[in-house]
């Protein structure tokens, strides 16, 4: 088994880690009021704080106009946590409110590194000719497969489990996008790579782990991929992955990675730097490939054995996908001819992470707390048991 370092993967190789910052709330959960300025607005303190719980019927507002530091699904996500008082308050009050709190837990150099990859994504979009326009904006229609289509709108348990097999517990696989839209990613990536090396442009990949592969968020596809994890797979994510922050997903890492000859072979055993994980096969004739999964594990177990149960192999099929927890240990077998193309979409809930600081027991998802909590158990009620034996005996005697 090779060592995981949890959460550190979306490190790009040529640059410093780019992650989207964490919001925090205090750990009590407790809230302070701030009484109201001169002016009728609420005075934002240096102690601002967040509720523990969200407001889960708040209809947040859009803040995608605004030109802020911080990506607008995170303010979107965290106005559910913003004590009651202050909900129904201007949205401009509210952005001050929340930007003094994340600002709080951003360090300078923090905001500079963003700054900086806002300015490298520009680059690329400003000077990049696309191949497929009409692929950057969400067309449903025309990407998914038409069951896939059909159980999101119904937006229903029953036509969710209509169209997912679940393999393994966690692990949920569906045919969803439609060929046509499979062939003209995979021309639109390789055309990008193209100018890649005609401009000798320097790009940053999508992780520390995979040499090929580009993010698809940088040369224009943020929007259409926040449409996708929005529309798509948060209707799936908050009944399948409650425990993972799979109603709060906020933000998301899109990008595609190539495995065969001249390319990445295989992929080590890690955990993705997400709550989510979306992958699907773009196709291309390839063998071998296969992922194995073995087991969801938190940051102090992620190292443990592997219980039979948890083994799990998973043959992609191009145009289907597989979604899973990004603590559900996996790598990738060796493509052994072809090519294989995939598109990941790692989905993010700043808020889980968050409260998951604050936690000590995992066991309801975690597959070793939850052997060790089933192993204490055991061994209490045998002691319990043990003990009453002792009593029956010494009242006999």
């Amino acid at each position: 088994m090779s060592p995981l370092e949890p959460n550190q993967r979306h490190e790009s190789k040529d640059t410093e880690p780019y992650t989207i910052p964490n919001t925090t709330m205090p750990q009590n959960g407790s809230l302070e009021r701030i009484p109201p300025a001169s002016n009728g607005a609420m005075a934002v303190a240096g102690s601002n704080s967040l509720r523990a719980s969200p407001k889960q019927d708040h209809k947040p507002d859009d803040y995608d106009d605004l030109q802020l530091e911080f990506n607008p699904l995170v303010f979107s996500s965290l106005e559910r946590y913003l004590p009651f008082h202050m909900l129904n308050l201007s949205r401009d009050v509210k952005v001050q409110y929340m930007r003094n709190i994340l600002l709080r837990y951003m360090p300078e150099s923090e905001r500079i590194r963003v700054q900086k990859h806002k300015e490298y994504r520009q680059k690329i979009i400003l000077n990049y000719p696309p191949l497929h326009k009409e692929i950057y904006a969400m067309h449903a229609e025309f990407f998914f497969a038409p069951s896939f289509l059909r159980a999101i709108k119904e937006n229903t348990i029953e036509s969710f489990k209509s169209i997912l097999a679940e393999p393994c517990r966690g692990i949920y696989s569906f045919e969803m996008l439609q060929p046509q839209f499979c062939e003209m990613l995979v021309s639109e990536v390789e055309n990008f790579e193209r100018w890649i090396r005609e401009t000798k442009f320097r790009i940053m990949r999508p992780n520390t782990m995979n040499q090929y592969g580009v993010v698809l968020d940088d040369f224009g596809m943020e929007t259409m991929l926040d449409r996708l994890m929005n529309d798509f797979i948060c209707p799936l994510s908050r009944v399948f992955f409650t425990e993972f922050g799979g109603s709060t997903l906020d933000s998301h890492h899109g990008f595609v990675v190539e495995y065969g000859i001249n390319r990445d072979v295989e992929l080590d055993f890690h955990v993705d730097d997400s709550e989510v994980t979306l992958n699907i096969c773009l196709g291309n004739q390839f063998s071998g490939g296969e992922l194995f999964f073995r087991g969801v594990r938190c940051d102090e177990h992620v190292n443990t054995d592997t219980q039979s149960e948890e083994v799990f192999d998973y043959a992609h099929v191009p145009g289907h996908a597989i979604l899973h927890s990004g603590r559900h240990r996996h790598g990738a077998r060796p493509t052994t001819s072809g090519n294989r193309i995939n598109l990941l979409l790692w989905c993010r809930s700043s808020t889980f992470r968050e409260t998951k600081k604050y936690q000590r027991d995992f066991s309801s998802w975690c597959g070793e707390c939850r052997r060790k909590k089933k192993e204490r158990e055991r061994m209490s009620v045998a002691a319990t048991k043990e003990e009453l034996l002792k009593r029956e005996l010494k009242s006999a005697s």
